[in-house]
């Protein structure tokens, strides 16, 4: 009972804390707002590609081409391949070096010849593409029409429309926007900056001098001790609850369908942000413990992406560099984040559960340990 009560005057403390309140959860609020809506156009890694226009000439040499590209011609339109007949007067390939067509096709005895700008467009990689499908299928057709016509129904018997252009997806259609990576971002910080708080938990007792009135309390040590990091525990983690949703549905934040998953992996960092700014407080003195704890966080946050994000792949970075931002808890958490919320793999969470709560267990024993050898808190 004694650790409950302890527990409920820590969490009643923190909570009149106006600037607790300000510090955990306008602050987070506000700054992700702002990155998220100033810096949306970075995370609009998509591009749409309009309607391709292909200007064609054919000849009249070669019926069955002529024929069988009408036909194509026909399905490729409701892909947003336009072809467009040149028009007398027109040059094709004036028109391509001026930019008014994608490419040129003409239709000739010989088979068929693209002319595109001097420029790879993407456009012109997706007619390539689709014009070299139909023309393996052409020459295949071509070929059983001159060995074994009466086997040409096989091949092309009519009854379903040829599929010239194949679209797989390699990467999920969901993919954090600017808001939703903040989301997470920020609420990782504001679970870490857990850690500022949970130094001041003892230093705060004997700042304000009540620290000799609860040892000589009816309560030991180890309840004082427990009841403080179980209030500040509950404290912080409501801190993170108010973000999770306040950002889901205030903002529209993508959080995934394993909610409860993404908050056990939130409260293992919380956990973790407590018990290290605990045994900080006790190793060095409380200006020394607050100036550790403010450049440990803050450089936690730059490297970890809670501001922007870091793509390893994307920059050419030292190998120094790369393990420095591995060292970051933002950084892992939100790996493992990403990979619950956006990737549904819920695996990801157990290394890095087991990671925090591994560092939680030892900064704790340190903590109680140096509490043990001292005479009051």
């Amino acid at each position: 009972m004694n650790i409950l009560r302890i527990a409920r005057k820590e969490v009643l403390q923190d909570i009149r804390d106006r600037w607790t309140l300000i510090f955990m959860l306008a602050f987070p609020i506000v700054l992700m707002m702002v990155l998220g809506f100033a810096l949306s156009n970075a995370f609009d890694s998509g591009s749409e590609i309009d309607k391709i226009h292909v200007l064609v000439k054919d000849t009249g040499e070669n019926e069955a081409l002529t024929r069988s590209f009408t036909a194509f011609s026909a399905e490729t339109a409701k892909s947003g391949i336009q072809f467009e007949d040149l028009k007398a007067g027109m040059d094709g390939k004036e028109e391509v070096k001026k930019g008014h067509y994608a490419d040129y096709v003409e239709l000739t005895k010989n088979g068929i010849e693209l002319y595109s700008s001097s420029f790879i467009t993407v456009e012109h990689q997706i007619l390539q593409g689709t014009l070299t499908a139909f023309t393996e299928k052409y020459k295949m057709i071509s070929t059983v029409v001159k060995l074994e016509p009466d086997k040409i129904g096989i091949v092309s018997d009519g009854t379903t429309a040829p599929n010239y252009i194949q679209e797989t997806s390699l990467v999920p259609d969901r993919k954090p926007g600017a808001l939703d990576y903040y989301a997470l971002a920020m609420t990782a910080m504001v679970a870490l900056w857990g850690a500022m708080s949970a130094s001041q938990l003892i230093s705060k007792e004997v700042k304000e001098g009540t620290a000799f009135r609860l040892v000589a309390a009816p309560v030991n040590k180890v309840e004082i001790f427990v009841g403080k990091v179980l209030g500040n525990l509950v404290v912080n983690m409501l801190c993170v609850l108010v973000l999770i949703f306040f950002s889901k549905y205030a903002f529209g934040a993508y959080w995934g369908d394993h909610l409860l998953v993404v908050i056990l992996l939130l409260l293992s960092l919380v956990i973790m942000a407590v018990s290290l700014g605990l045994a900080v407080s006790y190793m060095f003195k409380e200006a020394a413990s607050r100036s550790i704890l403010m450049l440990v966080t803050q450089l936690a946050a730059v490297f970890g992406g809670a501001y922007f994000p870091f793509d390893e792949a994307g920059l050419e970075m030292t190998k120094l560099m790369s393990f420095i931002i591995r060292l970051s808890p933002i950084r892992w958490t939100n790996s493992a984040l990403t990979g619950v919320v956006y990737r549904n793999e819920i695996v990801e969470i157990w290394p890095v559960f087991a990671l925090n709560i591994g560092i939680a267990a030892v900064m704790l024993t340190i903590a109680a340990l140096l509490m043990r050898r001292r005479e009051g808190l």
